[in-house]
């Protein structure tokens, strides 16, 4: 993962800090056989060997190195994201067996409509436990406090059950507070057939899967309907219920959907000239970076027709090998860092998904591209969603996970 490698010999130690770059780097320090590697990130990898490398000071604390290091290797970065999924890799790589541990990762909340049950219900959770699971995954919501609020207040919509007990349906249940309130088909006590529920599940799974948009197609036909009717009370009652169903689903941001079809493309800076990074994301599974040279190269001697952006991009993006997780927690780790990136306040880079038909919005891919090798901000962060019914907001209040950097192994000797 690593591609640069230099040796260090402490005689020879100013040759060694010439050498290495002043610039922001995933390392790895390597001692004699048999010794664990420091592994790291930093802005500054230059700075930072000079403080584990150099000659000690007399009576200081600070951690040092010098006696015990032997190589260095690193890859320079250009962006928070791609540090933190370097680090990721390499951790993952050198530390087979506690990588976790080092990296200390928050796993992403999820909201799980439980298909496994014969009377489905939501949860929120952070584990995914097989990858044929066949429950459906939604998110990533930016906190456990916020896919809890959206799991509820979408709810209110619907008549799933929200009771956590295995259920065995006796006419002679009482029924819960749910039941009395008429908000849930109270299955528990034969309330509705086997049929009912499964179609008020399917009309949940559907609610998720669109982002909300089957459920205000619906209400906005009732509503059209009323009002041709002369049904003017009807019709406003209709109207403040698809004002709420709008508000519910601007709680959730452009990222929060089905997590098998969360993809797109996230451009980041590269550290090549004249290139920007891009991390393809398939089912919230991001791929390794590849460079995407915004000026197209000149091949000599060659005649090639001049190509758009599009075009190329759209090239560079099929070419890329397909990779999948290997496990459902590899899965929950690639979503860990999608989402701790998304959520930051301050973040490098963009990212565009794909539409309901699976296609990336190009335009806006090529705008964006602009920007992050220009340097620019994004113009907003929102995104237009098919129809035209509402835009999607980022998750407020969320507090996002701040990267630190992680060492092991000579540090602690």
């Amino acid at each position: 993962m690593l591609r640069q490698v230099l040796q260090f010999d402490p005689a020879h130690d100013g040759e060694f800090f010439a050498a290495v770059p002043a610039k922001p780097a995933v390392f790895l320090l390597g001692g004699a056989a048999g010794s664990e590697p420091y592994v790291s990130k930093t802005s500054n990898l230059r700075r930072r060997m000079l403080r584990l490398l150099s000659v000690p000071e007399e009576r200081t604390k600070r951690l040092n190195l010098r006696d015990r290091v032997q190589t260095l290797e690193y890859s320079a970065v250009a962006s928070d994201f791609e540090a933190s999924f370097c680090l990721y890799r390499t951790l993952r790589e050198v530390f087979p067996s506690n990588y976790s541990d080092r990296l200390k990762l928050r796993f992403a909340p999820l909201l799980r409509l439980i298909l496994e049950n014969d009377y489905p219900r939501v949860a929120v959770t952070t584990r995914i436990q097989s990858l044929k699971s066949k429950s459906a995954f939604y998110g990533p919501f930016a906190s456990r406090v916020a896919a809890e609020k959206f799991s509820n207040d979408a709810l209110d919509f619907f008549l799933l059950r929200r009771c956590v007990d295995e259920l065995h349906p006796d006419p002679g249940f009482p029924g819960c507070i749910y039941s009395e309130m008429k908000m849930c088909l109270a299955p528990c006590f034969k309330g509705c057939t086997d049929e009912r529920y499964s179609e008020e599940t399917a009309r949940v799974r559907e609610f998720f899967e669109t982002g909300g948009r089957s459920l205000l197609r619906q209400l906005e036909a009732e509503r059209n309907g009323a009002s041709e009717a002369l049904e003017f009370e009807r019709a406003a009652e209709l109207h403040t219920k698809i004002e709420k169903v709008k508000a519910v689903v601007q709680q959730a941001s452009e990222l929060v959907r089905n997590v098998e079809k969360l993809d797109g493309v996230m451009v980041q800076p590269s550290q090549e000239a004249e290139s920007v990074a891009l991390f393809k994301v398939s089912g919230g599974f991001t791929f390794d970076p590849i460079p995407f040279h915004v000026t197209p190269r000149l091949q000599v001697g060659h005649i090639k027709t001049p190509q758009s952006m599009e075009a190329r991009l759209s090239e560079a993006l099929a070419g890329i090998p397909e990779q999948k997780p290997t496990s459902a927690y590899e899965w929950m780790e690639h979503l860990a860092l999608l989402k701790r990136w998304y959520y930051r306040t301050n973040k490098t880079g963009e990212v565009f998904f794909t539409d309901e038909k699976g296609e990336l919005p190009y335009r806006r891919l090529v705008r964006g591209v602009s920007r992050v090798y220009k340097g620019e901000k994004p113009q907003g962060d929102y995104s237009e969603t098919a129809g035209d019914y509402w835009r999607f907001r980022a998750a407020e209040g969320g507090v996002p996970d701040r990267p630190s950097e992680e060492r092991g192994g000579l540090a602690d000797k």
